[in-house]
C-alpha cells in the first residue's frame, strides 16, 4: 500500500453529502478573494519626467502581462473537464464523513499543526483543514493519497485561503472549478467550505494519478490544466518537501508500503 518515486513522484496506494445549508459563519464570511493581486497604482508624475521613448515601456509591459495572463487562462480552461470525472466527483460528494485511527490522527496533528500556524491563524479552521486532508487521503475503499502531497497542492493553489478565486474561476483551498456544484446539485458557495472542497479536490487528484499511472508530475499537470509543462508540477513537488513526514503513517512493510525509488523518466 502506498508507493511513490522521486523522479516523477509516483504514488500507488491500496483500495480500501449532500448539499448543506450555509452556516452563519459562511453567510457572514467576507467575499471571495482573488489569488492574483494587481499592481499598485503609480503616481502620474513618475512618467511625466521621463523621455518619450521610456513612456512606452509601461504600455509594453502591460501588453506582455496581458498576453501572459491570456496564456495562463487558456492553459487552465480545460482543467477538470474530463468526461469521466463527473461520476468520480459525484461519488466523492455522496460519501459520508470519514474517520481515521485516533493515534495516527494525533501524530498527524502534532507534526503538521505547528507548520500551519503562520498561514492559517484561526485554530478551528486549521484543525478542520488538517482533519479533512488526513481523512480524505486515507478514505476507506479508495486508493490512498500522500497527505503531504495534498497539503502541497493546497499551498500552491490557494495558499490555504479557502476564499481564494483564480483567474480561471476555480474556487477554494484546492481550486475546484465552479461548474462542479452546478452539476452535482450543490450551491457554489459550498466550494469555500473546507470539507466539500478537499473531498472533491482529492477525488480529482486521485483520478488523474490513476489515469497517469501514478506519475505525480503528469497528474499535477492535468490537475492544473498545464499538460506538457512542468512549472506547476515543480512548484508542488518543491512544497511537498515542506509537508512530508507523515505520508507513510500507518503503512507497514508487510503491506509493501515502503518508499521506493524508480528509474528517471518513468
Amino acid at each position: 500500500m502506498g508507493l511513490w518515486h522521486s523522479s516523477n513522484r509516483g504514488w500507488a496506494g491500496k483500495a480500501g453529502a449532500s448539499a448543506v445549508n450555509p452556516t452563519k459563519r459562511d453567510r457572514e464570511a467576507p467575499p471571495v478573494r482573488p489569488v492574483h493581486r494587481g499592481l499598485r497604482k503609480t503616481h502620474p508624475c513618475v512618467f511625466s519626467c521621463l523621455p518619450t521613448s521610456f513612456r512606452v515601456l509601461p504600455r509594453l509591459f502591460g501588453a506582455v502581462a496581458c498576453l501572459f495572463l491570456l496564456c495562463v487562462s487558456v492553459a487552465s480552461a480545460d482543467q477538470q473537464k474530463d468526461p469521466e470525472l463527473r461520476s468520480v466527483v459525484q461519488h466523492a460528494i455522496a460519501q459520508a464523513e470519514c474517520f481515521t485511527d485516533r493515534y495516527e490522527s494525533a501524530v498527524w496533528y502534532t507534526m503538521m499543526e505547528p507548520r500551519l500556524r503562520k498561514t492559517v491563524k484561526d485554530k478551528d479552521e486549521r484543525l478542520e483543514l488538517l482533519k479533512q486532508v488526513f481523512c480524505e487521503t486515507r478514505r476507506e475503499g479508495e486508493v490512498r493519497l500522500p497527505p503531504g502531497l495534498v497539503m502541497a497542492v493546497i499551498s500552491v493553489e490557494s495558499r490555504f485561503d479557502r476564499w481564494a478565486v483564480s483567474s480561471a474561476g476555480a474556487v477554494g483551498l484546492m481550486q475546484v472549478m465552479p461548474f462542479w456544484p452546478e452539476q452535482l446539485g450543490m450551491k457554489r458557495y459550498e466550494l469555500t467550505r473546507i470539507a466539500p472542497n478537499i473531498r472533491m479536490g482529492c477525488a480529482i487528484l486521485r483520478f488523474y494519478l490513476q489515469k497517469e499511472k501514478n506519475s505525480v508530475t503528469r497528474a499535477l499537470a492535468r490537475y492544473n490544466g498545464s499538460v506538457g509543462r512542468r512549472g506547476y508540477s515543480d512548484l508542488v513537488l518543491n512544497q511537498w518537501t515542506r509537508w512530508n513526514g507523515a505520508d507513510d503513517l500507518g503503512i507497514t512493510a508487510a503491506e509493501g508500503g515502503q518508499p521506493v525509488r524508480k528509474p528517471a523518466g518513468r
